[in-house]
């Protein structure tokens, strides 16, 4: 932008002061949106606050075509909605699953796999660390309480 009067440049830097809802939306949309690199691949992420996370956990079956898996991760689906926003995915490979739910900001995933048959255990994996975790399925709901806190 140019002033006439002044014969100078002038770049403006006011945000229109609105307080409008899809303002505050888009500024929590850009806060939480984040790339990373993991290995050779770019991994898109919306790190959203515990509270603001549309979505706490996702459960995913590793092996969608073995119906006591598929079993096992709905059961511990319709337990956890109980207590949290939780949802069931089984339409990709694991690892597909993993990113969707990073890009939609779901804070845990947890993964029904052959060995939960045996020893009774899933994996939950973290979305900012991508940690992960064998977790007893008797004592999930406690464990993601224990890390959710008051984001239930």
């Amino acid at each position: 932008m140019f002033i006439d009067a002044k014969k100078e440049k002038f770049y403006p830097h006011i945000i229109e002061p609105s307080g409008g809802v899809d303002r505050s939306v888009l500024a929590f949309l850009t806060d939480a949106y984040h790339e990373e690199k993991v290995k050779d691949d770019m991994r898109a992420v919306m790190k959203f606050d515990r509270q603001l996370a549309p979505v706490k956990v996702a459960v995913l079956p590793l092996l969608k075509n073995r119906p006591q898996i598929v079993e096992l991760a709905k059961k511990i689906t319709r337990e956890l909605k109980k207590i949290t926003v939780a949802v069931y995915g089984d339409t990709a490979a694991v690892g597909k699953l993993y990113r969707r739910q990073d890009e939609v900001g779901t804070l845990y995933c947890v993964t029904v796999d052959v060995q939960s048959l045996e020893d009774h255990q899933v994996t939950v994996r973290e979305r900012d660390t991508m940690q992960q975790e064998r977790v007893t399925v008797a004592g999930l709901k406690e464990y993601l309480t224990g890390k959710l806190g008051t984001a239930l």
